[in-house]
């Protein structure tokens, strides 16, 4: 158990933190300023500040998240009648706001805010040391840091460098970088597979070994035999013979077999099992395999396998239109029982885990939901025909309402995930 909890957060954070890892450094490229790149989520363990990005890592190893200047989950938290630290500098420009009770600063002038712009006119104003007769306003420096109150410190986010401030081709390329780092890191993973295995490997529509006692081998079949069709349909490949041979599930079948170069007829009835609540055909055979050692076969099994498995994940996506049911989906618990199952196999099964996973993240933020990046690249799309964004306060709702949804699937597909694994 402990291996898989390890496991299992390894995977899911390098995935996550290859997703947004993607949407920082476009967004930094396009000018947008990443206040905060959080590997992990909650209280924060450590934090360092480079370049206008504060670094950190949090307690809970499970997610993480970038924090761009000018979205709706990025606001300061500035309240009038707080009181608050100022370190300035020799000019009294604001370098440093400390809202925190957590941090203490030397030399900090405490006022009690009355009035601030962080954003246009860069200013802050209140009263000193809380006396009324006292009141004073600084001018703020572009790059002067906030500390908010759970004590993280951050750059404060001028309009000039905010996300809505960048292009709309800047801002796409910003929200589709995430998806796209997932796919890289798939195509990684089975170049990682490949080489470890001394070569790349792909299953053919030939028999590698037949199961005892199995349908296939009271019918006959040899290992070595190649299925051309599966009544009467061509098989061109494995996943073309597993799709037609699934769907056959107890009824008489007739394949068409290549034996010794010589075509012959097998007539057999594939044994239903239950399968995600679906009745699956199987016949009990094994895929034939073939190996390519060069260098070449390994960095194309990268691009090959992330491919076939990204046309499966859209084919399981297409499919679930024609009868959705939470059984199709799976949260973290069915993510770590996929974990569990993996890590009994080793190392390969896992990084094949990983890949798998990071393709599924990747498609289903291509989702065009409010609040996913798919949704993100809708509005851009909208704004692009509209010639002009949509009212701020028009985005937040639908994002909110995005959210609101997403939170209440990722409920109830967790409960089922529970009562599908453990009970």
């Amino acid at each position: 158990m402990f291996i898989t909890i390890i496991a299992f957060i390894i995977v899911f954070g390098i995935i996550v933190t290859s997703h947004e890892f993607g949407h920082f450094i476009v967004a930094k490229k396009s000018g947008i300023l990443v206040r905060e790149f959080s590997i992990g989520m909650g209280p924060k363990l450590f934090a360092t500040h480079k370049n206008g990005t504060t670094y950190t890592i949090r307690i809970l190893p499970l997610g993480g998240y970038v924090r761009m200047a000018g979205l709706e989950d990025d606001e300061d938290t500035l309240q009038k009648g707080m009181p608050v630290n100022l370190i300035l500098d020799q000019d009294e420009e604001v370098e440093k706001i400390n809202t925190s009770h957590k941090v203490s600063l030397l030399n900090g002038l405490p006022i009690e805010v009355t009035e601030w712009d962080l954003i246009d006119d860069l200013y802050i104003e209140g009263y000193e040391n809380g006396d009324e007769e006292k009141l004073r306003r600084f001018n703020v420096k572009p790059n002067a840091m906030i500390i908010e109150t759970d004590g993280t410190e951050v750059q404060i986010a001028p309009r000039n460098v905010q996300y809505q401030s960048a292009s709309l081709i800047r801002r796409i390329l910003t929200n589709i970088a995430g998806p796209v780092n997932n796919f890289l890191l798939a195509i990684l993973a089975f170049i990682l597979i490949a080489g470890i295995q001394g070569g790349s490997v792909t299953t053919i529509n030939t028999v590698g070994a037949v199961q005892e006692n199995s349908v296939a081998q009271k019918a006959g079949l040899k290992k070595g035999d190649k299925i051309v069709a599966v009544e009467g349909k061509k098989t061109a490949s494995w996943d073309s013979l597993s799709t037609a041979i699934g769907s056959r599930a107890g009824k008489k079948t007739e394949l068409t077999i290549n034996r010794d170069n010589k075509k012959q007829q097998v007539t057999l009835t594939p044994k239903s099992q239950n399968s995600g609540g679906q009745k699956v055909g199987m016949i009990g055979i094994q895929a034939g395999q073939k190996v390519d050692h060069s260098f070449g076969g390994i960095i194309t099994y990268g691009f090959t396998q992330t491919y076939s498995v990204m046309k499966a994940v859209w084919d399981a996506l297409v499919n679930m239109f024609h009868g959705f049911s939470l059984n199709d989906l799976g949260g973290p618990v069915a993510m770590y029982s996929f974990t569990q199952q993996a890590t009994k196999y080793g190392l390969i099964s896992v990084i094949n885990l990983l890949a798998f996973l990071s393709i599924n993240l990747g498609i289903v933020n291509l989702l065009p939901i409010p609040a996913l990046d798919g949704g993100k690249l809708l509005l851009n799309i909208i704004e692009a025909i509209r010639g002009k964004p949509l009212d701020p306060s028009k985005e937040t709702l639908i994002t909110l309402i995005g959210f609101g949804f997403m939170m209440l699937l990722m409920i109830l597909v967790t409960w089922n995930d529970i009562q599908r694994y453990f009970f």
